[in-house]
């Protein structure tokens, strides 16, 4: 039995793409007679913070606290962003604006809770402002126990190597959550943590779990990983370290939208490796942490009294 420890001391430094989530909710009661699609009838509006965001939100929502690094447009939904973040009284938010970029925003329309279109709203930040962000991290990393870079693709983490190197050379432990084929980015990460489908776009398909396993630890130790995570779905977790391969299966429940599940999976591994949890302990967490958000719709977040609740069922 896992005896969760106390986050309130955890201080975690996130850094990455940060995006406005946005969802359109109504119904649909008829087809467009201009084209053969459904017309939906906009009933209310939400707004949350999304990406590295929603990482940070996932900490805070935990009760540790949590630094934000990110840079958004000098725009609405990069004013609207920094609203939503600035109502944790335990996540500091620090938001680069970039005059020549738009925030990046991520649409979606949702009719009886079924999601029918997403669209997205995008472009890279500027270099000068990337070079502020990272005098930026190197004036937050000695505050932080944990460093999580949130690489969602979309430019923000283009001095994640140096990155690296300062955090490792801080005696800092890096969770990485990766994006796209080049992960040789992200070596030397203390623990990286692909999903399934990442890590076969990188290391190829497998046909049985000895293969699975050998494929992981080849990454692993390519990269000089401590440890690697993959995420499996309803297969559960497997944690690979030298010579250990450790399994975690899935919660059985309800999957109402896995949208954001890796978000709260990094934020919780993260504060319990810096409440003092082993790796492991630390898996299992995240594994109860990620079958609760899966059943909110949309991004989502897990608190500290859900988890203990899960626990005790």
């Amino acid at each position: 039995m896992i005896v969760l420890p106390k986050f309130e001391g955890a201080r975690i430094l996130v850094v990455g793409d940060v995006m406005l989530d946005r969802y359109w909710f109504g119904d649909v009661s008829r087809i467009s007679p201009e084209a053969p699609v459904p017309v939906l009838k906009i009933e209310r509006v939400e707004e949350r913070p999304g990406g590295a965001a929603n990482v940070a939100r996932n900490i805070a929502s935990l009760g540790a606290q949590a630094t934000l690094l990110s840079v958004v447009g000098d725009d609405e939904a990069g004013a609207c962003l920094e609203k939503l973040l600035n109502h944790h009284a335990n996540l500091n938010a620090l938001l680069h604006r970039d005059s020549s970029i738009s925030t990046i925003i991520k649409l979606r329309a949702i009719a009886r809770h079924q999601q029918l279109l997403r669209i997205d709203f995008e472009t890279p930040p500027s270099h000068e402002v990337l070079h502020a962000a990272l005098a930026d991290f190197r004036l937050q990393l000695p505050l932080a126990d944990v460093v999580i870079l949130s690489d969602y693709g979309k430019g923000g983490l283009a001095h994640i190597a140096e990155m690296l190197r300062l955090a490792r050379a801080a005696g800092k432990p890096v969770l990485v959550d990766p994006k796209g084929e080049d992960y040789q980015r992200y070596r030397g990460a203390t623990l990286l943590t692909p999903n399934k489908s990442e890590f076969r776009e990188v290391a190829g398909s497998w046909k049985t779990e000895a293969e699975l396993n050998a494929k992981a630890e080849k990454l692993r130790a390519e990269l000089q990983l401590d440890a690697l995570l993959v995420t499996r779905s309803e297969d559960g977790m497997s944690l690979y370290r030298a010579n250990e391969v450790l399994h975690e299966p899935t919660q059985t429940r309800e999957v109402f939208d896995v949208s954001g599940a890796g978000d709260t999976v990094i934020a919780t591994l993260a504060v319990m490796l810096a409440s003092g949890a082993d790796m492991h302990d630390a898996m299992r967490i995240a594994n109860r942490a990620a079958g609760i958000v899966v059943g909110k719709l949309g991004t989502a977040v897990v608190s500290r009294e859900e988890i203990v609740r899960d626990m005790e069922r």
